[in-house]
């Protein structure tokens, strides 16, 4: 029996103080002590014992990075002098999109590799704006599989990156009479880019995120300017991110790479035939801005012969079209429906970037029909950015990234993916799924806010608009 695709993982502390969401404040003064043990040390996530000190020469208020939150410590104290409060710096982490919240959970899955719990379970508002308006539906399956993450059965999340044949024909002897391309796969529907803005563009950084990428069978989109050192020793996993002038200066590094990335413009079936000569089991993907046009660019592109159309959003998971911008789960619903009704969506591959932050995120894209996702800030934040925006103003970085160790780096992204790869898996064993690309498209298996507003809650009480 085949061995099941696995992330290894391994814990990786951080290596300076995460802001945690919560603080514990004592009165020490009433403090009995004389309990037999005292409730830190019964914690049952072994938060104190393992806790990292806001600075070590404070002992009091305590703040905590792994707290769950279950309350525990501050029923059981016997005097009552424990207390639990909001750490306030964790409220100045990150922006309205990238929320503490999700900046903190992300951290966690880097350090411990390990699905984020919380003992006092989701408290925030039901409904929110782009994919909080959206939930993954279970209502309709048959049964769970077996699998989940540890279980019997194969749940696979592997995507095809290159064109699927249309149809076969076979000669009188059973021979194929087509050419079959060859089929290039990537594990897991999460592609990993640097961001536009965010982070500094160190060697360490790139090191980092290439070596995730080659032990985790993953690809790197990257500018050919930034592939210095030891990344020209590392071409497999990588996808050079070229103009159309640009191809004749790197026919050696498109003839090594696995994929080629070649932004949207003028000359694009000139750059496709240049390409196929140059390396024929080369992936082709066209990136293009997530826009007005998208579904024009995307119909226009499966025509011309690219294999995979990546539409590039806003770093808060919207187009960038400058009027009133879709968020990206409709602008996605825009691209693939586009290409249902021209007859093309099998003919070419969809990914999509900007605003992809929680495992979530990558699922609630497929179900909208994106074949996969090319992620970005999520691996800055696996290094310990804090999105604080201090390299935007030329400013030294607070998450200290030019100081990371690759090995360190790589291991914290692995964390990342695994987690993030094992929530996937626990939606599709939740749906009865066995495989990611049967949920490209599937709405059903969604509930949308809008539409239960309408069919509803709407006829009685008036439509609402998400908050």
């Amino acid at each position: 029996m085949p061995k099941k695709y696995h992330i290894p993982t391994r814990p990786a502390p951080p290596r300076l103080y995460p802001v945690g969401r919560y603080a514990t404040v004592e009165f020490r003064e009433d403090c009995a002590g004389s309990c037999r043990e005292c409730v830190k040390k019964k914690c049952v996530y072994n938060i104190f014992a393992d806790n990292y000190l806001h600075m070590s020469t404070m002992d009091e208020p305590e703040y905590l990075y792994t707290c769950n939150s279950c309350f525990r410590c501050v029923q059981e104290c016997t005097k009552g002098i424990f207390s639990r409060v909001i750490n306030p710096e964790y409220r100045t982490l990150g922006d309205a999109y990238w929320t503490p919240s999700i900046i903190n959970r992300t951290w966690y899955q880097a350090h411990t590799g390990a699905i984020p719990v919380s003992g006092a379970g989701y408290r925030g508002p039901f409904s929110g704006e782009g994919f909080d308006a959206m939930w993954t539906d279970m209502s309709e399956i048959v049964r769970p599989t077996r699998d989940g993450i540890h279980g019997r059965e194969y749940i696979n999340t592997m995507i095809e990156l290159t064109r699927r044949p249309q149809g076969l024909r076979f000669h009188d002897d059973g021979s194929l009479a087509v050419d079959v391309p060859v089929i290039r796969e990537i594990p897991y529907p999460m592609m990993f880019q640097l961001h536009d803005d965010y982070g500094i563009p160190d060697e360490c950084v790139r090191l980092s995120m290439a070596r995730a990428a080659r032990a985790t069978g993953q690809i790197f989109i990257i500018d050919p300017a930034l592939i210095t050192g030891e990344l020209k020793d590392m071409p497999g996993c990588l996808a050079p991110r070229l103009t159309v002038d640009a191809l004749d200066r790197h026919r050696d590094l498109i003839a090594a790479c696995p994929m080629v990335e070649i932004a949207y413009g003028d000359g694009l079936a000139d750059a496709i035939r240049t390409i196929r000569l140059i390396n024929p089991a080369a992936v082709i993907g066209i990136r293009a801005p997530l826009d007005d046009r998208a579904p024009m660019i995307a119909t226009a592109m499966a025509d011309l012969g690219a294999d995979v159309v990546h539409f590039a959003g806003s770093h808060h998971g919207k187009d960038v079209s400058a009027d009133e911008p879709r968020h990206l789960k409709d602008a996605i619903r825009d691209v693939h429906l586009a290409l249902v009704d021209h007859g093309a969506r099998l003919k070419v591959n969809l990914l999509f970037s900007g605003g992809i932050a929680m495992a979530e995120h990558v699922v609630k894209a497929i179900i909208c029909g994106a074949d996969g996702v090319v992620i970005d800030a999520p691996l800055l934040l696996a290094l310990e950015c804090r999105l604080c925006g201090r390299c935007l103003s030329g400013l030294s970085c607070s998450g200290k990234l030019d100081q990371v160790d690759p090995e360190f780096g790589k291991t914290r992204i692995m964390n990342l993916m695994a987690a993030w790869r094992n929530q996937i898996l626990e939606v599709l064993g939740a749906m009865g799924l066995r495989e990611v690309r049967r949920l490209r498209g599937e709405v059903g298996r969604s509930m949308w806010f809008e539409d239960l507003e309408r069919e509803s809650f709407g006829p009685i009480f008036g439509e609402r608009k998400v908050p």
